[in-house]
């Protein structure tokens, strides 16, 4: 297909990754070596469960192996919206979790202020901004959703602020908005792949070793120890911790906990001051919108605009490729999107569009397990909100790993477990159709249909 104007130009590459601060790679594994703690995985779940291992006890040894360069994937390539939230929203822990909502609140709570202290003191230049996040409405049946959202979170003792048209307007400048729902301290923003990279170095400075350009291939049992091996080495150690956000897991009774799901994006120009004017946003909130397809969006340090979100996409057979990442279709549906919300903007183009995978699970947040008696733990199943939960988890993962009884691994939320998605074709059919209902209650009041409701009742889901 043809890509507007606005398109013509733009990049296929991830802008955060497009920086010259991008460190040089590390070198892969190559023989046999030994270690205390092995992670899989260079992403946030990896760096943060390595850094909170050696932060925990500094004398322990710690590998990371990474199949291409950390924070190349999920983490290096998101929106940078750090939440609060270990939930996936406060709507998501009322329906699944509501006994321990305000225990899951505080340690998301304490958790956003550690990463944003571990940000200070390892001096990680990662533009951390804690703005807080604006939901709008651009529906009337929406805002009276976020009304009841507001309501709740009020209870729930949230400093949440609903606001009318005019008020949402005068924060961001946009004809779609009826209205909106402001969380002044339960967001912040970050540039994702500074952030991951920043992680690695803290990592490289406590006596962390990471391998990059080295794909784990197996995880086999000694018997008294695990070992990891790639296709030129192997380290054999005490503990494991798996972290391999959508890629294929190490344990087969992983395969069917997840799905891997294709997440769009696109990078504006940097706005002029008569633009930005025009806009107004001025307090540089988060923002996203409540549709069940929704978009979210921030600005830059730079006074540029990420736009992403909408049209999430499964492929048959939980496929991961990367010529599934540029969608000619998807990034023009995102432009029209982007001008239909801010008109005033008209003229403006992308540098930067890009994609890639995410995972997400029956119940949209992260789950936690151990295999190999207690010697192997993982967290998966983030659904795009891992840029903070990722550090929590780790923190979770070391504990399992530990044995150890805490306030986290007493939590309902870590020792339970979402419900598997069905082989295909079962699973593509089941994705699809609720990614079309979820479509249509957008495009009608909200009304959900008989196989929502049907989710609903059975605590499964499918949201973009």
């Amino acid at each position: 297909m043809a890509l507007p104007a606005s398109l013509r130009g733009a990049a296929p590459r991830v802008f955060w990754l497009d920086d010259p601060a991008r460190p040089a790679a590390l070198p892969r594994l190559e023989g046999h070596h030994e270690a205390d703690l092995v992670v899989v995985g260079g992403g946030y779940g990896g760096l943060w469960t390595a850094l909170r291992a050696v932060e925990r006890d500094p004398g322990r040894s710690v590998v990371v192996l990474e199949a291409g360069r950390c924070g190349d994937e999920a983490s290096g390539r998101n929106g940078g919206f750090a939440s609060a939230s270990l939930t996936h929203g406060f709507g998501n822990g009322v329906e699944r979790w509501p006994d321990e909502l305000a225990t899951l609140d505080a340690l998301g709570a304490d958790n956003l202020a550690a990463i944003g202290d571990t940000v200070r003191r390892h001096d990680i230049d990662c533009g951390w901004e804690e703005t807080g996040e604006l939901t709008v409405a651009t529906a009337a049946h929406q805002l009276d959703e976020l009304a009841e959202v507001a309501h709740g979170m009020r209870a729930a003792g949230h400093e949440v602020e609903l606001l009318g048209t005019a008020a949402v307007r005068a924060r961001v400048d946009s004809p779609t908005y009826v209205g909106g729902l402001l969380d002044r301290t339960g967001t912040a923003l970050v540039e994702p792949a500074r952030l991951a990279w920043g992680l690695r170095q803290a990592c490289l400075d406590l006596g962390v070793v990471i391998h990059e350009g080295s794909l784990v291939e197996s995880l086999d049992d000694d018997g008294s120890t695990l070992r990891v091996r790639t296709a030129l080495g192997s380290v054999r150690a005490r503990r494991v911790a798996l972290a391999t956000n959508a890629f294929r897991p190490l344990l087969r009774r992983l395969r069917l906990m997840t799905v891997p799901v294709y997440d769009h994006v696109l990078m504006t120009e940097p706005l002029s001051p008569e633009q930005q004017v025009a806009i107004g946003w001025s307090g540089r909130e988060g923002v996203g919108d409540s549709a069940h397809q929704f978009h979210y969006y921030r600005q830059t340090r730079d006074g540029r605009i990420l736009w992403g979100g909408y049209d999430a996409t499964y492929h048959y057979g939980s496929r991961i490729d990367r010529s599934l990442e540029q969608s000619d279709r998807t990034h023009a549906l995102l432009a029209r999107h982007f001008f239909e919300t801010f008109p005033q903007l008209e003229g403006l183009r992308f540098t930067h569009r890009w994609g890639g995978v995410i995972d997400t699970c029956t119940r949209f947040t992260a789950f936690y397990g151990t295999a190999y008696a207690g010697r192997a733990a993982y967290a998966l199943g983030y659904t795009g909100l891992g840029v903070a939960a990722t550090r929590f988890g780790a923190d979770v993962v070391l504990d399992l790993l530990a044995g150890q009884e805490t306030e986290r691994t007493a939590l309902a939320m870590v020792r339970s477990r979402p419900l598997p998605f069905p082989p295909e074709p079962a699973r593509a059919l089941g994705i699809n159709l609720t990614r079309w209902s979820l479509a249509h209650a957008d495009r009608h009041e909200g009304h959900r249909n008989l196989w929502l409701r049907t989710l609903d009742r059975a605590g499964l889901g499918f949201d973009s």
